[in-house]
């Protein structure tokens, strides 16, 4: 459902999750403008690649030039909140127009990724790595 914001855009919204991230992510019409948490895009992510996955709905659908994003994103890794923020960006786009969910789902973008991170056992170091061994 689209809601009507202080400055009457339409917009829409999406919650977006990988790993420990979690991103809610607003669309409005406008000119392409991305901000996480306060930041501009190039501020927040440094690397190309986290730019790239943030931006893949919006370049797939051809809309980067037609909704401004804002999103707010808390926990995980850099890693884990730009894959946060893209689930959140293509279930706000599919909101806005069901036409492009075919695209979408083609890309996997509609998909959360249900890796986790595997959880430590009793008599290891980690979750698969064990003491060392020796014989004598």
């Amino acid at each position: 459902m689209a809601k009507l914001a202080k400055s009457d855009k339409i917009v829409f919204s999406g919650t977006g999750r990988r790993k420990k991230a979690i991103a809610r992510v607003r669309l409005l019409e406008g000119n392409g403008n991305i901000v996480i948490n306060g930041k501009p895009l190039d501020e927040y992510f440094g690397t190309e690649t986290l730019k790239f996955i943030v931006k893949q709905p919006l370049t797939t659908t051809n809309t980067l030039a037609k909704y401004d994003v804002i999103c707010k994103v808390v926990g995980g890794g850099f890693t884990g909140q730009a894959g946060a923020i893209r689930h959140g960006i293509s279930r706000a786009l599919l909101k806005a127009n069901g036409e492009y969910r075919l695209v979408l789902k083609q890309n996997g973008f509609l998909t959360r990724d249900p890796r986790m991170k595997e959880r430590k056992k009793y008599g290891l170091k980690k979750s698969r790595k064990a003491p060392q061994f020796s014989k004598r």
